[in-house]
């Protein structure tokens, strides 16, 4: 673990472009797996196609307020 974030340090320093890149499509690849299992999860209940993404949103809200009042 620690060599990789060696190496996304040293790519931030050296290539920022690409680590800039490769930070916004982790952080997409990751929105789209939570959105897939918010639609695992909501699917069966018939609810509207936004009620997925609406649940994600909300839910990261919830966190960051937490995190905030810390």
């Amino acid at each position: 673990m620690m060599d990789v974030m060696d190496y996304l340090r040293r790519l931030q320093s050296e290539r920022p472009v690409v680590y800039f890149i490769v930070l916004l499509v982790g952080f997409w690849v990751a929105f789209q797996l939570v959105l897939f299992v918010a639609r695992l999860i909501l699917g069966p209940f018939g609810l509207p196609g936004w009620a997925p993404l609406a649940l994600v949103l909300v839910i990261a809200v919830v966190i960051a307020r937490r995190q905030q009042r810390l």
